[in-house]
């Protein structure tokens, strides 16, 4: 049978070649349609595939049935790695174009098949645990120059180990979910007293989520090859910034409430083995991490990224950035490895978000707080609009792929429009 990732591999349904969801990709996520509970669909073309449907027609063999009629991913993925590509590659031999089995099975087609367009897409998983890294060079050098100056840019622990915070999972939601501006503590630095109020400069940052699939003992490290197994997935994630209150509260311990109030992810998880062809070594490290961090494969990809900003009066959507995964310093083995290297317990369902996603061009900043540095250089986009950071009624969409031969691997996108505060 061929692999899965087969660049050869047609549907028997049509995918436009600039779809995000052709037959080498397969995502999982959490849909709802035809006024049925949510349930675990594949994305292929304009269709979610209802897994729930094939596993009630006896198309999968599971030892625990009806993983698939679950409101998350959670225990699909609790059965592990080789039932995720087992699962994977039965569901590609059932959307090939020379299979039959529900090619021309139309009753069976009619049940399992919902259009995109009529579904509801929520969460994707029940998530566990947040927890969000600071991992782009670019990015963390940008910012170190903006508030510490050119010498002290990267703190003397940067280049040792991935850097990162423990953030809410009960603020992480779906995309096109709306978010409120939020209030906390503000002191300007021309203020003497700090007050309450509204965010004033409210911003994004481009990233991605990895999805953890398995868990791991408390007391124990990883190796390399078993943080890999693992990841089951991805989603692109926006980690909604509000800059103002995170200024005032972030010394000594680091963001609190500028981070808690909203993180937006992607519906569908695109899993680790169908990104497997975009693989590739990331940027040299210097110096050496210790032992524990140490690489022997390539752990980054291949990724475009982009992200559209429309103001209210806007017609359509401008691109504000446009940068790529592979410049991320430390990988996602790696910030699951540290994370684990105290004894952390991880669980099935955690998500780690990856950090800001820079590159070295000023078109690459994944954050308004770069691209308009600390609001000093204002975006201009149509209309004579400009922004130096998020207004209330802005639209942010973050999309990513990777390209491949006559096809791409795709996350749909991440929306989400800011409402004023309360």
């Amino acid at each position: 049978m061929p692999h899965p990732n087969d660049p050869k591999l047609r549907s028997f349904i049509s995918v436009d070649p600039t779809s995000d969801f052709p037959i080498q990709n397969l995502p999982y996520g959490v849909f709802s349609a035809r006024g049925l509970a949510p349930r675990v669909g594949v994305a292929i073309g304009d269709y979610v595939l209802d897994l729930w449907e094939l596993e009630q027609d006896g198309r999968f063999a599971f030892g625990e049935i009806g993983v698939f009629s679950q409101s998350s991913l959670n225990p699909f993925m609790a059965l592990g790695p080789k039932a995720w590509s087992k699962t994977r590659a039965r569901i590609s031999e059932l959307l090939r174009h020379d299979h039959p089995e529900l090619r021309d099975n139309e009753e069976l087609r009619k049940r399992a098949l919902a259009p995109m367009r009529e579904a509801r897409l929520h969460l994707p998983l029940a998530v566990s645990g947040y927890t969000d890294f600071y991992s782009s060079r670019e990015h963390a050098t940008n910012v170190g120059v903006m508030f510490r100056g050119k010498d002290n840019a990267l703190q003397p622990n940067w280049l040792h180990m991935p850097i990162g915070y423990n953030g809410r999972a009960s603020t992480v939601v779906v995309s096109g979910t709306k978010v409120k501006r939020p209030r906390g503590q503000l002191k300007p630095p021309n203020a003497d007293a700090p007050s309450f109020g509204a965010c004033k400069r409210l911003d994004f940052e481009l990233e991605m989520g990895v999805v953890v699939g398995q868990a791991s003992t408390m007391g124990e490290m990883l190796t390399e090859q078993q943080a890999e197994e693992m990841i089951f997935g991805f989603v692109i994630l926006n980690d909604w910034s509000a800059r103002d209150i995170q200024q005032w509260e972030y010394v000594p311990l680091g963001p609190f409430q500028a981070k808690a109030f909203a993180t937006s992810i992607s519906p569908w998880i695109v899993t680790r083995e169908a990104l497997e062809p975009f693989r590739l070594h990331g940027p040299q490290q210097d110096p050496q991490p210790l032992p524990y961090l140490r690489q022997a494969q390539p752990n980054n990809y291949d990724m475009e990224l982009d992200v559209s900003l429309r103001a209210p009066s806007m017609n359509a959507a401008q691109s504000i950035c446009r940068t790529n995964f592979k410049y991320m310093y430390w990988s996602s083995v790696q910030q699951l490895v540290h994370h684990a290297s105290s004894g952390c317990a991880m669980n099935v369902g955690d998500l780690l978000g990856s950090g800001t996603i820079s590159g070295p061009e000023k078109h690459q900043r994944g954050s308004l707080l770069e691209i308009s540095w600390n609001g000093t250089e204002p975006v201009a986009l149509d209309g004579g609009i400009k922004r130096s950071f998020l207004e209330d009624g802005d639209s942010l969409v973050m999309r990513g792929w990777c390209q491949g031969d006559g096809y791409r691997v795709g996350f749909g996108e991440v929306e989400g429009t800011i409402l004023p505060a309360e």
